[in-house]
């Protein structure tokens, strides 16, 4: 079985770049454009990994991170973090917010494929 990625994306054309890079992999994908469904879509489709666009219009990426680790049912799911604000200590705030993994933008696709495996 297909191992199952939420990818957690506003941009629409990252959002559709990082799906057909996964779907092309094997992977089984669900966009999510708004960060406010992103802990109700992740609970039903049960991730192996979500991939989290820090910078969302409505709730932050990192808000989101921390609560999913404290949800006893996301608290196990890896989440890479995918940022265009790669500024000094960003990395370290998000890690600490609970990400196993960071992604700084442009992100190109042999780094981001090697950051998914290394989660799954």
């Amino acid at each position: 079985m297909a191992k199952r990625i939420l990818v957690v994306e506003d941009n629409d054309l990252n959002r559709k770049l990082f799906c057909d890079v996964l779907k092309s992999q094997g992977y089984a994908v669900e966009p999510v454009a708004d960060g406010l469904d992103a802990l109700d879509k992740a609970r039903e489709f049960v991730p192996n990994l979500v991939i989290m666009d820090i910078q969302l219009p409505n709730v932050s990426g990192l808000d989101l991170i921390e609560a999913a680790k404290k949800d006893p049912v996301l608290r196990a799911i890896p989440m890479l973090a995918v940022t265009a604000y790669a500024g000094k200590g960003d990395e370290e705030r998000i890690r600490e917010a609970g990400a196993e993994g960071y992604l700084a933008k442009p992100v190109s696709i042999g780094p981001f494929m090697q950051a998914v495996k290394a989660l799954i």
